[in-house]
């Protein structure tokens, strides 16, 4: 089971922005590669702050974290919420969350990751390609067992036959310096190289077809993992299936959101399905067998004689799995008794025979419970 991110940063949750970036910060600093070389512990410890800080730092990532935990994000190419678990490397970290350290490893020249996000040490800049999204839209079958979608996705690629070289303006560090003379004595700066952009590369030779970056636009088929139990507007990431970037950058993400057919028998509510059931004078007097739809097929039930109109059915399990993995739902089926609008003359006899019969005067009992009895178990 992964950890959670509170527990990872060693914060409550209902840290602030400003107290989720410290806690960040001083488990980076604690476990950077450059404090611990060659220690594997420390730079899974690293990964793992890293990817808590990019969820919790995230207000829409967090809200998703908070409901329904890591489930949240699974679907489709590793971390879902956009982390580390299955695409991005150490490279990735320092260039996303470089700027989180400040000056902590800058100034010092020197190899190993000081210096990162274009801070000090001359390392280069990772661009990193652009994300697309999408929207997949699922029938309440397909939310309910989980689905498996190929979508044909346009993405940006590296053209065949695009070649770079080392960029001439900063000589491959993707950085430049500049020496200044002050009153304090000799002061460096170093910002990222206008020409290749951090990149350290410039393009050296691409096909007509590719842009200024070397890149085409080609069409590919991306295969999407859907878990059971999403809802209408959750957002799944399939890592590195967005734009690719120019050079040795990182592939963008595809972003994924979801959207519910309606169906139209069922209606949802959170894990639970709702099912007007609608049943004539004679089947609520005598007793019926009905056969309802639900997300697995269809099911017959009995409807006992004398059933009220209002009655509300239960069939554990029959809803929609909790994402949370905390089982299923149940299908709420709830009885109509429908009155005929016209009568014959026959008809209307009857039931005026009937009216004044003992069976025919409502005569409600105290375990016959009131409409807003009935709503409020329905959500008990």
């Amino acid at each position: 089971m992964k950890q959670d991110y509170y527990e990872i940063l060693g914060i409550s949750k209902g840290a602030s922005a400003a107290e989720i970036k410290k806690a960040y910060r001083k488990k980076a600093i604690q476990y950077h590669p450059d404090k611990n070389p060659d220690d594997k512990d420390a730079e899974e410890m690293f990964k793992k702050a890293a990817e808590a800080y990019e969820v919790l730092s995230d207000d829409n990532k967090k809200a998703r974290y908070d409901q329904y935990g890591h489930a949240a994000f699974e679907g489709g190419g590793g971390f879902g919420g956009g982390g580390f678990g299955g695409g991005m490397n150490m490279d990735d970290i320092f260039s996303q969350f470089g700027d989180i350290f400040g000056g902590a490893f800058g100034g010092g020249g020197g190899g190993g990751f000081s210096g990162f996000g274009g801070a000090g040490g001359g390392r280069q800049r990772r661009v990193k390609g652009s994300n697309l999204r999408i929207r997949v839209k699922l029938s309440l079958e397909e939310i309910a067992n989980g689905v498996e979608k190929k979508v044909k996705v346009r993405r940006k690629v590296q053209a065949p036959g695009v070649s770079y070289k080392t960029c001439e303006t900063c000589n491959g560090s993707g950085q430049m310096t500049r020496i200044t003379n002050t009153i304090l004595g000799r002061m460096q700066t170093s910002t990222t190289c206008s020409t290749c952009g951090g990149t350290g590369q410039t393009i050296s030779k691409k096909p007509a077809d590719a842009d200024s970056h070397g890149l085409k636009v080609s069409e590919e088929t991306v295969v999407i993992k859907i878990p059971a139990g999403v809802e209408e507007g959750m957002q799944l990431k399939v890592a590195g299936k967005g734009n690719e970037a120019p050079g040795n950058g990182i592939s963008g993400d595809l972003l994924v959101a979801i959207e519910e057919k309606e169906h139209e028998a069922l209606k949802r509510e959170g894990d639970n399905l709702h099912y007007d059931l609608y049943i004539s004078f004679s089947e609520a007097a005598l007793g019926s067998s009905k056969e309802i739809d639900t997300v697995t097929g269809k099911v017959r039930i009995k409807v006992e004689s004398g059933v009220q109109s209002g009655k509300i059915l239960r069939l554990r399990g029959k809803g929609i799995p909790s994402i949370n993995g905390y089982g299923k739902g149940d299908l709420l089926v709830h009885i109509n008794v429908w009155t005929p609008k016209t009568l014959t003359k026959e008809q209307r006899n009857f039931f005026e025979k009937m009216a004044k019969e003992e069976n025919f005067v409502p005569s409600p009992e105290k375990s016959d419970k009131s409409f807003f009895e009935k709503v409020k178990d329905m959500f008990s």
